[in-house]
């Protein structure tokens, strides 16, 4: 049997042994609780890179982009997430999206980027203000499902929490879905260096997620200055797989030598976890110079004649800054 495939896992037959860009379904049986596990590599690398965003913020986009995947990915229809944070800190905007898998395209394609001001954040950054709370600021995180031009879309708003982006998911799925669930995000660089080549930095990021099954009791909670006087079975199944999460450690969720089946092995092989068939995850991005020059074209000549810069208005992408470059009077034609 492969390392990948540890002998406490059960797996689904025809279950791949990939390790990067996948999410990673799991049931843990005997203790009534679904999952998954999400591990990104050369995806958020590239989105990072490209960017060349000051690490915190690379951080915490990488932790963005491994939340959205894990929750896109659960969509069963053809579809987009959405995770968009708003907040008055330095870094005001954070964006990913996940587009399901379709016809013509066999992955769920995904992509993020983050904006800021930057005199404020090298200003918070030199201060050594880098945590999520200091970085994004009091605000709101966003989750939006579309299903498509024919269905209305849903979206559910949550407070950010301060303690950071899974504490933030958590309070969504309290409000929105009403699931108990556990998260556990992680993100960042990972020095390497290649046998008889230079070393290098890539990004990886990461994130697990537990939810209770819902049966017809469900699970009753209590606060957490409460002593129950008893809990159910249902209860101290979730609470021993919530204890078992916590375990978890960054670099476990980072570590590219550590099959995701291997970390389901470490930490529920003696309740019954059962791995599934993983799905696939690209970066793709859905911009084009039809589109940005639509786009363009919609606003006033006269707005048009004020982007001019030698003799050109060009536009880039925010999320693959793939730079457009087009006449003014290309874009006076699409507006008239």
């Amino acid at each position: 049997m492969s390392e990948t495939e540890p002998a406490g896992v059960h797996m689904n037959e025809g279950f791949a042994t990939t390790t990067d860009d996948l999410v990673l379904p799991f049931q843990i049986e005997d203790l009534g609780i679904r999952g998954r596990v999400v591990r990104l590599g050369p995806l958020v690398d590239r989105v990072l890179t490209q960017h060349n965003y000051p690490e915190a913020v690379s951080r915490m986009l990488g932790e963005a982009l491994a939340l959205t995947a894990m929750i896109g990915s659960a969509l069963k229809f053809k579809g987009r997430f959405t995770f968009q944070t708003q907040g008055k800190g330095p870094v005001n905007l954070l964006v990913a999206d996940y587009e399901t898998p379709d016809d013509d395209h066999a992955s769920g394609r995904l992509r993020g980027y983050a904006q800021m001001d930057e005199a404020r954040l090298a200003e918070s950054i030199a201060a050594g203000r880098t945590a999520t709370a200091d970085l994004l600021g009091e605000g709101y995180l966003a989750l939006t499902i579309d299903q498509g031009d024919d269905m209305e879309r849903y979206q559910g708003i949550v407070a950010l929490d301060p303690r950071g982006l899974s504490e933030s998911a958590h309070e969504y799925f309290a409000s929105s879905e009403q699931v108990a669930t556990r998260i556990h995000l992680a993100a960042g660089p990972l020095f390497q260096r290649a046998p008889g080549g230079p070393a290098g930095t890539t990004w990886r990021a990461g994130a697990i997620m537990i939810q209770h099954i819902a049966s017809d009791g469900g699970l009753t909670g209590h606060r957490e200055d409460e002593v129950p006087s008893a809990l159910t079975d249902e209860e101290e199944n979730w609470n021993r797989a919530s204890i078992l999460l916590d375990t978890v450690e960054d670099y476990e969720l980072l570590d590219p030598a550590l099959a995701p089946t291997r970390l389901l092995y470490r930490l529920f092989h003696e309740d019954g976890v059962r791995a599934f068939e993983p799905s696939d995850v690209t970066f793709a991005c859905r911009c084009s110079r039809e589109r940005t020059r639509s786009v363009i074209g919609a606003f006033d000549p006269e707005e048009i004649d004020e982007m001019v810069k030698d003799g050109i208005v060009e536009a880039t992408c925010e999320f693959c800054s793939e730079v457009y470059r087009f006449t003014p009077d290309e874009l006076k034609e699409e507006s008239e």
